[in-house]
């Protein structure tokens, strides 16, 4: 006869994971409204991000009082004012610096106070805090970018396609990803290096450099150039511009959403590793805490 005791096996709820799911979504919420909060706060600061933005297109307004409008690309078969050629490269510009500084500050921010260790202890997914940390700057930006398009629009008298909104703005969201990413990257050197964004800001310096912001790539060199088609922040820049100045429309934006979706899932994917890779180095360093 048998007398090994029956092993109860514990039924599987069905909801438990997605509950599980809906506290993690509960918690990125949690952070958006955290950071929401501490950039009122500081509403100077707020306000002084837009004005600086504004003093940056002015001096490209009386730039473009010098250029010579023939040399610049045209768009639909139109010709194009370098204030209106140039307003793109400008947005898109502070959407990149200020996503990574953002990015990168929250991550630091938690040093200094002395809250990301006890952040990190809690059971909370690691990919919750990075959603967490991006959250707000996420939702922030592409609204600030295209407030700041419209505000210099009206201010300058630029010329966007009402038609080119909508495909102006699928590319924004296409190239959000790739930003995410990098800043993701940059948190990571923050966390390991404490101080570690210069490499980050060196690329994003070579990123805007090459990618047609605030002159035409035909003036860089040819190889350069060449390298340029393969920049997903120039990839970008092009298709806002054929959608707001060309008023191409949706089937024009088949390339850049070719080019886009893998670039920013590759940075994305790098950035999600290098931030798990610098969570578990320092917490195998008891270094978490360290500043």
């Amino acid at each position: 006869m048998n007398t090994t005791p029956a092993v109860e096996v514990p039924a599987v709820r069905s909801g438990s994971h997605f509950g599980a799911f809906l506290g993690e979504a509960a918690k990125v919420t949690a952070f958006l409204r955290r950071d929401f909060l501490v950039a009122w706060s500081y509403r100077m600061s707020f306000f002084s991000e837009i004005a600086g933005m504004f003093v940056q297109a002015i001096t490209f307004y009386f730039v473009g009082l010098m250029v010579n409008d023939s040399v610049l690309p045209t768009y639909g078969g139109e010709n194009v004012t370098y204030m209106e050629f140039a307003a793109v490269g400008i947005a898109f510009g502070a959407f990149i610096s200020v996503g990574l500084g953002q990015v990168a500050t929250a991550v630091r921010q938690e040093q200094l106070m002395g809250t990301l260790e006890s952040l990190l202890m809690t059971p909370t997914s690691p990919a919750t805090i990075q959603a967490g940390s991006v959250a707000y700057p996420l939702l922030f930006l592409p609204l600030r970018t295209g407030v700041f398009l419209a505000l210099i629009a009206f201010a300058f008298g630029l010329d966007f396609a009402p038609g080119g909104l909508a495909p102006a703005a699928l590319v924004f969201l296409l190239f959000t990803p790739f930003v995410w990413g990098l800043g993701l990257l940059s948190a990571a050197g923050v966390m390991t290096f404490k101080r570690g964004t210069a490499g980050i800001g060196f690329g994003v310096a070579l990123l805007v450099l090459t990618s047609g912001a605030y002159f035409p790539l035909e003036l860089l060199p040819r190889f350069v150039e060449l390298v340029a088609e393969f920049n997903p922040l120039a990839v970008a820049i092009g298709g806002v511009r054929d959608a707001l100045l060309g008023n191409a429309g949706w089937h024009s934006l088949s390339a850049e959403v070719f080019l886009l979706v893998p670039m920013g899932a590759a940075s994305l994917a790098a950035g999600v590793t290098a931030f798990r890779l610098a969570v578990r180095r320092e917490r195998a360093r008891g270094t978490i805490g360290l500043y």
